[in-house]
């Protein structure tokens, strides 16, 4: 029996995955869109200021499933949405809020793919007859013969490089999932999404979190733990200087954020800038700008994927945040599921709760997260 052949092709509403769909279909592949339905926009709408309408155009909202369904249609392909909302807020959701809460600074684009979309994806393909999935991630993957591995690649367009957000897919994942964007630039998408007639080939890149109605998460994490019946925690503290010297008090440290230097609610002749949360004693150091600066991380739950493991110093260049510029690191085994980076050049504002990402040339060695 021949395995199948049709490919599922994950549709968020937007133009990428839009085009994604539009290429393999007009290629003669046999494509069905799947869209996971992943968060209720009006959930907490009306507490704490939360808009009682939701925002348009955000990632994973009720416009972005018609508007899937929309290209779909006008593809001629078949079209599920598969409800995964339980799940998101069980992966996704909760963990963001206990992260804050415990002063750190959660990404949840990359928890997003590595815990939930492609596991998920995958199982629903395969449930519908498809072999292989499809995103519009621009990321390139293929198979490497003298490793036996699958290799995750920087894609042609790096101003759009979204593999920082895809460091924790698997072999598996890799081996069953393409990437019809990864040698194309934006402007190239867009003209594949016009030359198919799709009517939102213009639509705007979403920005926002997708369940954080404009970016306001101690909004968002006020409303949550009042709908699900949680007193906010007490993490109320002290503001000290590096030295120790007590400087203030603050509320909460989920009010805070390595590198932050807005609302820190003291005033001083010169900008300060958070330079350190503890949860345990509530404390958050504040300093200058250039105390900022760091030589070294360490980063826990690693996935490796053009190595099998980390056995010995590997010279790689690290990104420590999606905008940040990869620089060059030494890394180093540092026990049991967990690795030290020492870089080259001092990095600012390596926090805590955020991916650190490992490339070697344009090849992603691995990633994890930072402790």
């Amino acid at each position: 029996m021949t395995e199948p052949t049709t490919i599922a092709v994950a549709m968020s509403g937007g133009v990428d995955s839009s085009a994604a769909a539009a290429i393999l279909a007009h290629s003669g592949e046999s494509v069905v869109g799947l869209t996971l339905q992943l968060w209720d926009q009006t959930r907490l709408a009306g507490r704490h200021g939360i808009p009682e309408a939701p925002r348009a155009g955000r990632c994973c909202s009720l416009d972005d499933v018609y508007d899937a369904r929309r290209v779909a249609e006008h593809l001629g392909i078949p079209y599920y949405v598969v409800n995964q909302e339980e799940r998101f807020e069980r992966d996704v959701v909760r963990p963001f809020v206990d992260e804050y809460l415990a002063g750190r600074t959660p990404i949840p684009c990359s928890l997003c793919n590595n815990h939930l979309k492609f596991d998920q994806l995958l199982k629903t393909a395969r449930s519908i007859g498809a072999a292989r999935i499809a995103t519009g991630h621009y990321a390139l993957n293929e198979y490497d013969e003298r490793r036996g591995r699958w290799i995750l690649k920087r894609p042609t367009d790096l101003a759009k490089d979204q593999t920082y957000f895809l460091f924790g897919l698997t072999q598996e994942q890799l081996s069953r999932t393409l990437f019809p964007l990864g040698r194309m630039t934006k402007p190239e998408v867009r003209a594949v999404a016009r030359q198919h007639g799709l009517r939102l080939a213009e639509k705007p890149d979403s920005q926002e979190i997708c369940f954080v109605p404009g970016g306001d998460y101690k909004q968002f994490l006020t409303a949550y733990l009042e709908e699900q019946g949680e007193p906010m925690p007490e993490t109320a503290g002290e503001l000290a200087a590096p030295n120790g010297e007590v400087i203030g008090q603050h509320e909460g440290i989920f009010g805070f954020t390595v590198g932050q230097r807005k609302g820190l609610g003291i005033a001083s002749p010169s900008p300060l800038y958070v330079l350190n949360i503890d949860p345990e004693s509530r404390r958050v150091t504040v300093g200058s700008d250039a105390e900022l600066a760091t030589r070294t991380l360490r980063a826990r739950r690693l996935n490796w994927i053009s190595i099998a493991n980390l056995s010995g110093p590997m010279r790689v260049r690290a990104k420590i945040r999606h905008r940040h510029e990869p620089a060059w690191a030494t890394l180093e085994p540092a026990g049991e599921d967990e690795c030290l980076a020492t870089f080259d050049e001092p990095q600012r504002a390596v926090t805590p709760g955020q991916s650190a990402v490992f490339y070697d040339g344009d090849e992603v060695v691995g990633g994890g997260w930072i402790v």
